[in-house]
This record gives structure tokens, sequence and C-alpha cells, in this order.
């Protein structure tokens, strides 16, 4: 048994190599479409078979175990649930394994694909040059065109080519299928010298110490660089900083090629990066000195690199950069940096008020929607307190509000509840020399409204009344009695009208007075809404009665309707007509004694009236009618 198990021993050693970890190749694009995701909760039988009686992993060389990679990579799952598979399988992937299957599958494109995505993923060093160009041959061969040339893309970045067996392979599969166009473009990938050289120097540089011999290998190309291939290869050593330095600066260096502003923005764009943040200021500055200018395509993609890896004041010193050259930002991107510096983890207003200085300094003017926007990203953060800091300094350096954006800042602060932030922002317009206009005061108060602050939106009200008068007030008020009433205060509304009435002559809507007249009864407050019911007859509207008649036919006494009736009119009582609806709510609603009450009440004329008469006569009989009926 012994001598069986070093045989086997001896065995694997033969058919495997270690798998060499010292390649690192750049893991593909997460939103790269070149192959598909795996779908979650997805599960696979495990493979009975018995692995060497040993708990260790092997390598999947063997048929069964390319049939149990297969099976595996047959169906759309997610990481884990491949990975556990494997492991409990105990299968091995490495460079050998993964060139090995790839081979194997130009008959089955999905599984290729599944597999090819799943190692790049998550192991990409074990994927080479030739792993790439067997996934290109299964691509090309299967009729997975746009796939086939975005890899041949990333191969290009890698510093890849594309074997001449793949090519032929694939040419021929383009041609019997009449795509004409991509065989011109194979064909060329081949013929362009251009490229050749850029995915050479790419390899040398990537894969060597940068020393002597790397300097002696791409001399000895003998190529002629030119700044279109020089960008070229700078983009593709984009992943190694470094070396894209140490090439860019050996290039002037050695006299091969002269830098222009064109190399030093793909230079520029390679460096600026958290962890190259150094080397690229030293490198925009002697850009500069050497008289180039930043494009803006670079300072674009830079500051959004900047911001997406919260690097605000890497951010703000590259916008004070540009801003102080030639090609100038434009106003948008002053916003889309203000923004992100006040929605920064913590609000820096010295690094807020550089970039709103170079902005106007450049003659650029502070606008509403400019304003709008750094008050939107303060309130996403939950500094809507902060709103009176940023829009002070704003202020100092030239913004006028006008009265839209001030009645939307008044609204938007009073409305969550910043009463003095609010109030600190309108009092802060006043010192300026300017009144809020009657939008703004209008807005505050519906804020303070809305957030329940009623007390301040009586004073905000008063407020506005004492510098605008009442002539324009009829909708504040109305909003104000509204949200009394809302908050089932009633009666405190009915004494702040009474006291304006008064004092201000102020004269409410009509729907004002129903609305607080039909509130009061609900809340209790007969007495007060009699009283606004004489005030509404004083204003020259029409008597509100409905609501009066309801309530008292539900819980008035006799007394409260002769109240009721003296209070709709100025004279001694109303039509009979009125006298008849109170009648016949009070019967409606059952409450014949109290009508009754309410008749002993009434003028001489109305209890002989004839249809008063008829009417008690009708509702007598039917109560007859009805206790006969009881009787029997």
């Amino acid at each position: 048994m012994r001598y069986q198990w070093r045989l086997l021993q001896l065995f694997l050693r033969s058919h495997h190599r270690i798998p060499n970890h010292s390649q690192h190749l750049q893991v593909l694009p997460s939103s790269s479409s070149l192959l598909p995701r795996f779908a979650p909760n997805s599960t696979f039988p495990l493979n009975p078979t018995l692995r060497l009686f040993s708990s260790e992993p092997v390598l999947a060389h063997t048929e069964s175990d390319y049939n149990l990679v297969a099976d595996i990579f047959s169906k759309h799952r997610d990481f884990d649930d491949v990975k556990n598979l494997l492991d409990s399988n105990r299968v091995s992937i490495n460079h050998d394994v993964a060139l090995a299957f790839l081979s194997k599958l130009d008959a089955n494109a999905d599984v290729a694909r599944r597999f090819f995505h799943w190692v790049s993923e998550n192991h990409p060093e074990r994927l080479s040059s030739k792993c790439y160009n067997s996934m290109l041959r299964v691509l090309g061969t299967n009729g997975f065109i746009d796939e086939f040339w975005e890899l041949v893309g990333v191969m290009k970045k890698k510093g890849y080519g594309v074997s001449k067996d793949v090519k032929e392979r694939v040419l021929e599969c383009f041609e019997k299928g009449g795509m004409d166009g991509d065989v011109m473009k194979l064909k060329g990938l081949f013929d362009n010298s251009s490229e050749k050289n850029c995915s050479v120097v790419c390899r040398i540089v990537r894969h060597n110490v940068w020393g002597d011999d790397a300097e002696r290998q791409i001399r000895d190309l003998n190529v002629g660089f030119t700044g279109e291939m020089v960008k070229s290869v700078l983009e593709n050593l984009s992943s190694e900083p470094t070396k894209a330095l140490i090439f860019f600066r050996w290039l002037e260096e050695s006299g091969i090629f002269k830098h222009d502003g064109y190399t030093y923005n793909a230079m520029a764009r390679v460096l600026g990066r958290e962890d190259s943040i150094d080397r690229f200021w030293k490198l925009v500055g002697d850009m500069r000195s050497a008289g180039f200018e930043m494009e803006v395509e670079t300072f674009v993609k830079v500051l959004g690199r900047f911001c997406k890896r919260r690097m605000t004041k890497d951010a703000v010193e590259l916008y004070e950069f540009a801003m102080a050259g030639a090609n100038k930002p434009s106003p948008q991107c002053g916003t889309f940096l203000l923004r992100k510096v006040v929605a920064a983890k913590q609000l820096d207003m010295d690094l807020f008020m550089r970039v709103v200085k170079a902005f106007t300094g450049s003659g650029n003017v502070l606008t509403d929607s400019m304003v709008d926007a750094i008050l939107k990203s303060l309130t996403s953060v939950g500094r809507i307190g902060e709103w009176n800091k940023v829009l002070k300094e704003m202020e100092d350096c030239g913004f006028v509000a006008s009265g839209n954006i001030q009645s939307k800042i008044a609204f938007r602060l009073s409305a969550a509840g910043n009463k003095e932030q609010a109030h600190e922002f309108v009092n802060r317009i006043e010192a300026s020399g300017s009144n809020p206009d009657h939008k703004t005061w209008e807005s505050l108060v519906e804020g303070h409204c809305v957030a329940g602050n009623l007390d301040k939106a009586f004073d905000s009200f008063k407020e506005m009344v004492e510098k605008e008068g009442v002539a324009s007030a009829g909708y504040t008020f109305d909003l104000l009695v509204n949200s009394y009433c809302q908050m089932n205060r009633a009666v405190d509304a009915c004494k702040i009208l009474s006291k304006l009435m008064s004092e201000k002559e102020l004269k409410p809507w009509h729907s004002t007075y129903k609305m607080l007249i039909t509130k009061l009864l609900v809340q209790g407050g007969f007495a007060d809404a009699l009283n606004i019911l004489g005030l509404m007859r004083a204003h020259g509207f029409p008597p509100y009665t409905d609501p009066f008649i309801e309530h008292l036919s539900k819980c008035g006494s006799g007394d409260d309707a002769v109240l009721f009736l003296k209070a709709m009119t100025s004279k001694r009582f109303p039509s009979t007509s009125v006298f008849l609806q109170m009648f016949e709510a009070f019967f409606k609603h059952g409450r014949h004694d109290e009508a009754q009450n309410f008749l002993s009440k009434c003028p001489r004329y109305i209890r002989n009236h004839a249809d008063v008469l008829n009417l008690f006569c009708s509702m007598n009989s039917k109560e007859a009618t009805s206790a006969g009926m009881l009787a029997a």
C-alpha cells in the first residue's frame, strides 16, 4: 500500500507544475459586459468521487476533473457557490488547469465565458497571455463578436498580443460568416506596426525591473515614438503609474522623444490618483513650467477621481490650478465641486471659500441655481443648520438672491424647524438694504406652519403685516388660520382674527371665515363661532348657516338656536324659512322636545305661522300613529 501511495505522488508531481504567482495581471472591470454574471442561490450536487484519500486540494487535470469543472460552470452561479463547490470537491485551479480547461471549450462557449469571468474576477494572476488567447479563440469562433473585440482591447492594455494561430482560426470564421468589416479589422490588427510596437513596449516595461536591460530592449526596437504612441503606452500602463512615470521621464532624458502638452496630459491622467498624488503635483507643475496647459479632459477625469476617493483638498487645489490656466473649467464644474465640498465628511469652510473665490475671481457670477444645488447637497447630509454660514460667505463674494430663491430658502429653513436660522436669513436680507418681498414672508409663515411652530408663524405674520400692511395678507392669514384649526386651536385663531381686525383692519377671505366657523363648532367654540358670524356679516359676506343648523340640531338647545338666529342678521330675526329649517333639523334628529322648546321662545308671528303649525301638526300625527302601532 505504501508503495502504491508513493507511485501516486510521483505521478502527480510529473503531471503538474507549481503555479507561477509572480505574474500580476489586471482584473477585468466588474462592469464589463464581456462575460455574464452568476445568478445567486444556485446549488450543485457534490461529486461523490473519492479524491486520492487526502484532504488537500488536487489540480483539475483528468477527464473527470474536466467534467466536474464544466458541470460547475454550466449554470449561472455566484462566487460563493463556485468556491464552495470547488473546495468541497477539493479541486484547485492554477494557470495550467485554466489553460487546459479553456483549450477544450471551443464548442461550449457559455461554460468558457463563465469560467474565464470567474477566474479573472477572483484569481487574475492565474491567467496568462495564452489563457487570454484561448478565450479569444472561443469567443471568435462562436460568434461572440462584441465580446471578442472587447477582450482584444483588454489584452492590448495588458501588453498582450493576439497569437497567429488564434488570428488564423478566427479569421476563417469571420470570412465564412461574411463579416467583411471584422475581417479587415482583424487583419489591420497585425498590419498596424504602431499598435504592435506599443504592445511590445508595454510588455517590456511591465515585465522588467527598470534598468539598462529594459532601456536597451526599447532602443533595439528602433521605434519612432510619436505623441499618439506615447499616449497609448502610458494609458496601457495606467495600472502601474510608477513604471509609466519612469518610462515617461526616460524618453525625454534619453533624447528619444520631446514631450509636449499632449503627452504631459496623458501622464497627468495616469498619475492623478491617491497613491501617486505627490508625483502628480510635481508633474503638473513641470508641465506648466514647460509652457503647457492642462486639458479640460484631464481636469474633468482627475477631478472626478479625486471626488470619488474623497480627496477634497486635492480636488480644490486642482480646481485652483485649472482656473489659473488658459483652459478654465466650466461653471458646472465649479458647482459640482462646491457640492462635493459641502457634502464632505466635515464641512471645511476654508476649502469652500477657496473654490468660490477661484470661481468668482475668473469673472463668473454666483447664480440662484448654483446656490440651490449647494443647499440641497447640505441638506442631503443633514447640514441644513449650516445654510446661513454658507449663504453669508457667498453673499460676501457677490451673490444676490432673487425673490424666488429667497422664498425657497425661507420656507425650507422654517419648515425644517430651524426657527432662528430662518429669521436670521430674513434679518440678513433686511440688513443688506433690501426688504424681503411678500412671497418670502408668505413662505416663512407657511414653513413655520408646516413645522407646527404656530406661535412663531403668528409672530412672523405680525411682522409681515407691520412691514407690508394687510392689503395682500389674505392668503397668508388663511394658511395661518387653517394651521391653528388643524392643531385643534380654532379658539386661538378666533382671538387672533378678532384682534387683527380691530387693530389692523384685516379683512379675511370668505373661505377663511367659513373654515373657522366650521372648526369652532367642532371644537366647542359655539359662542366664538357666533362672534365670527357677526364679523363675517359686517364684512358684507352672506351668513354661513349650514354648520350652525347641523350643530344645533344635534346638540344645541332652544336658547342656542335663538342666539344663532339673532346673530345671523342685522334685523331682529331672520326670515321665516330659516325658522322652518331649524325646526325641521330638530325633527330630523328626533329632538321633538327641543323643537317644542325652541317654538316656545320664538316670536308670536312665527308660532302662529301656517307653515310652522302645519309642520308641528304633521309631526304630532306621525308620533301618534307610531305610538298606536307600538301599543297594538
